[in-house]
């Protein structure tokens, strides 16, 4: 079928769902959600607001930062052999996933590191090698980093600083204190990746005392009822928020974390009642991180939730402490029991198991909050939760729609892009909106691409296709996020500057059958433009 032809079969089709779907949405007596995400204030992402990481010291060095080292007098790479497990050695010219190590932050000077395999490095303090072979973080692992540009000396607690022998080991017994000229106890530090900004970071990056101030400023001032307000002048009826496993603990989480996070959350439920807005509570981030990112406040890129029954035991007691505290709240429509669960790291049986869990913890205190199942990220199909049979009423299956961070939109043209949300994103929705099984949210998408160069006019029609096509999700949609330092993915900057056209549509399901009528014809002629390109 050429493009032409195509995109005028796609038309019709969407013509048609559209008013079927709205009959249906109707007859359910279900508002469809119309909501925004409020992303990046009490889980924090670093860059959705950057200048929260300004103050701290060396904020190169944080919990998960990546770095090599390469010995100034041998000229070869610090290496734990196989990824951990044996000594450490130099003895690699190029330095790949054995020579990486992963900061344990301890201080702004003092940290732990952490091999590929997971082991951490440690010594005796005796003089002998570096081994690579302990399971967790002792004081045997704790080193003093003292830089000078790119150069490091790294310092046992004892005084000793390490060195690279002749043999080719690393040893901690350097004799008296070193220069910065090339010699045994003088290597190359390479940051090969610093891209971990979240909660865990920001806490033991600035400290208990520096962290309280900092973030309770943030939460005082990146979202207040003015938001709310500006949300329901703008059709919006249901906000997202993601929460840390953290605050079940409040006002005094485990250290690093820091508490008040819940004095917000119940700040945005009274706001919300105000505007006749809605709440999603989602579980961004679960104890040991489900994904390995720092908006699930993972502290080195680990991703350790499913293998531990005591971090499973854990979220399902937050699910519980959310639930008991907000089900009878008039504002709560649902709770999201956990949010993008990486594919490689939970495996669905796992998840499964803790999805039916968490249906019956809600359903002990509200037999109406809808009980949200985010899909697993990663190449998996999201029928598999459907086969699943998890709950018996308002079960909701959430999808992320990111036309970005895979290498299949990498080169895309912007009417491309459109296209495949014609065909592809809706294609999905509507099968899965008739797969006899959970209602179909679209809980995170954005108005932004890797199209360079694109004009306004091409993000209006991006976020055009975006809205008529996720309008037909059961449940609704939810767009990433209401503030941002990047514009396009600011949800406010688009609506102030008309990057995104909510329109009319936002009233949509509390109209009669004649406005129907009109926006699948309005659908249709949008088309019918497009296709005269």
């Amino acid at each position: 079928m050429d493009s032409f032809a195509g995109r005028w079969v796609m038309a019709f089709f969407l013509c048609g769902t559209i008013v079927a779907t709205s009959y249906a949405d109707m007859q359910n007596g279900m508002p469809e959600v119309r909501g925004v995400n409020l992303g990046g204030w009490l889980v924090v992402e670093g860059w959705i607001k950057p200048s929260l990481f300004d103050g701290i010291p060396n904020s190169d060095m944080l919990d998960g930062t990546k770095v090599q080292f390469k010995s100034t007098s041998l000229q070869k790479y610090v290496s734990a052999f196989n990824g951990g497990g044996q000594n450490v050695t130099f003895d690699r010219d190029i330095a790949s996933s054995w020579e990486t190590f992963r900061l344990w932050r301890v201080s702004s000077e003092i940290f732990q590191l952490r091999t590929f395999g997971g082991q951490f490095l440690a010594s005796d303090g005796e003089g002998g090698p570096v081994s690579a072979t302990d399971e967790s973080a002792t004081g045997r692992g704790t080193f003093t980093f003292e830089r000078y540009q790119n150069r490091v000396h790294i310092k046992l607690s004892n005084g000793n600083y390490l060195q690279a022998n002749s043999a080719g080991q690393l040893t901690a017994d350097y004799p008296g204190r070193p220069g910065w000229d090339d010699h045994a106890a003088t290597f190359e530090m390479t940051i090969v990746a610093n891209d971990l900004h979240g909660d865990y970071q920001l806490a033991n990056g600035y400290g208990p005392d520096k962290s309280t101030s900092v973030l309770s400023g943030h939460r005082n001032s990146f979202v207040t009822q003015e938001d709310f307000r500006f949300l329901s002048n703008h059709g919006i009826n249901t906000v997202r928020i993601p929460v840390g496993w953290w605050i079940a603990s409040d006002p005094t989480p485990p250290p690093p974390f820091v508490g008040g996070s819940l004095a917000s959350l119940d700040k945005a439920f009274l706001w919300a009642q105000t505007y006749g807005i809605k709440c999603i509570v989602d579980l961004h981030a679960a104890p040991g991180s489900q994904n390995g990112m720092e908006h699930s406040a993972s502290r080195d890129g680990s991703a350790d939730w499913a293998k531990s029954p005591k971090y499973i035991f854990d979220s399902l007691n937050v699910i519980e402490f959310l639930a008991s505290r907000y089900a009878k709240h008039p504002s709560l429509l649902g709770i999201e029991l956990i949010n993008e669960p990486s594919a490689s790291e939970v495996p669905i049986d796992v998840l499964i198991s803790y999805y039916s869990k968490g249906y019956e913890i809600v359903r002990n205190y509200s037999s109406t909050a809808y009980v949200i199942l985010c899909q697993r990220i990663g190449n998996v199909d999201p029928l598999e939760l459907y086969h699943a049979n998890i709950g018996f009423s308002n079960v909701v299956l959430d999808l992320h729609y990111y036309n970005l961070f895979d290498n299949f939109f990498s080169n895309m043209t912007a009417e491309a892009n459109i296209e495949f949300i014609y065909e592809s994103r809706l294609a999905q929705v509507q099968a899965l909106n008739s797969a006899n099984g959970p209602l179909v949210f679209v809980g995170e998408w954005v108005n932004e691409w890797n199209v360079q160069s694109a004009s306004k006019f091409d993000y209006q029609d991006f976020g055009d296709a975006q809205l008529q096509v996720y309008d037909q999700a059961s449940f609704g949609w939810c767009y990433w996020t209401l503030k941002n330092a990047r514009k396009h993915w600011d949800f406010e900057w688009n609506i102030l500057n008309n990057y995104l056209q909510l329109g009319a549509s936002s009233t949509k399901l509390n109209m009669g059958s004649t406005y129907f009528l009109i926006l699948s014809l309005w659908a249709c002629l949008y088309l019918h433009h497009v296709t005269q390109q």
